[in-house]
């Protein structure tokens, strides 16, 4: 029998995940590691919309950049036809496309790994000099594609579109984890963010993970996952297919 897949990605898309991976047959449970929070200030959001007509690029770092981006965004105010969307992986295209920007104008990476270093191989051949590009992000994160823009000649803007912080668990959502260290081959982790593994210390302090496995979506949430101890790691792309096929040869192995 597969384990029973926690996802641990932040409520608004641990809900969606759960349900999908319940129509495919599995066992799933949300238990988000990262709470996603509204800025302080939409003002400048909203500052940032008006600024989008003078842009080439706007970059999307994550779903939450783009839920929260259009939260703010001024009544009526369009997305300017000509301005492309960039988005590291297909969940962050989906939620463009949701909200309202055309596919066509979205670029990402078609295939894993999907991280800014394949995004800005599919536009460093570009004119960038003297060009305008904004980035929706959090609260800070890693600035890789940012520095190759201006390396480039861009002109880089950041907005911060949402904060992240440590989750507080509910009493079932604690319950719920409690029982994944009691029986750690009945669970699998689905671990989408390397920041949210960085939680788990203080969510389950003292915690023994040496036979615990997860499903890390990105080599460095891997890696992450290790140093805190998982006993088993597995490597898959952010994609329900991968996931699918992993939990799968989970169950194979049982």
């Amino acid at each position: 029998m597969a384990p029973t897949a926690l996802v641990t990605r932040p409520a608004a898309q641990a809900g969606p995940w759960v349900e999908r991976l319940r129509a495919a047959g599995f066992t799933a449970q949300a238990l988000p590691l990262l709470a996603i929070e509204p800025v302080a200030e939409p003002s400048v959001l909203r500052a940032a919309w008006q600024s989008l007509d003078g842009c080439a690029l706007a970059m999307f770092v994550s779903p939450n950049a783009v839920q929260g981006f259009f939260a703010a965004r001024p009544p009526l105010a369009p997305w300017p036809p000509a301005l492309r969307a960039a988005a590291v992986g297909p969940g962050t295209v989906q939620a463009l496309v949701a909200a309202g920007v055309p596919a066509a104008r979205c670029i990402a990476p078609s295939e894993p790994p999907f991280d800014s270093g394949q995004l800005w191989a599919l536009l460093h051949d570009e004119p960038w000099s003297g060009r305008q590009v904004l980035i929706v992000r959090g609260d800070g994160g890693r600035d890789e594609f940012a520095q190759a823009l201006r390396g480039a000649g861009a002109a880089v803007r950041f907005v911060q579109a949402y904060a992240r912080a440590r989750p507080h668990w509910s009493a079932g959502e604690s319950a719920l984890a409690a029982r994944a260290l009691q029986a750690p081959g009945a669970f699998a982790w689905l671990l989408s963010s390397a920041e949210a593994v960085g939680h788990l210390p203080a969510l389950l302090p003292g915690a023994d993970w040496s036979r615990a496995c997860a499903i890390a979506s990105h080599p460095r949430i891997a890696e992450a996952a290790r140093r805190l101890g998982f006993g088993r790691v597995i490597d898959a792309a952010p994609t329900m297919q991968a996931i699918v096929d992993a939990l799968r040869a989970l169950d194979g192995a049982a």
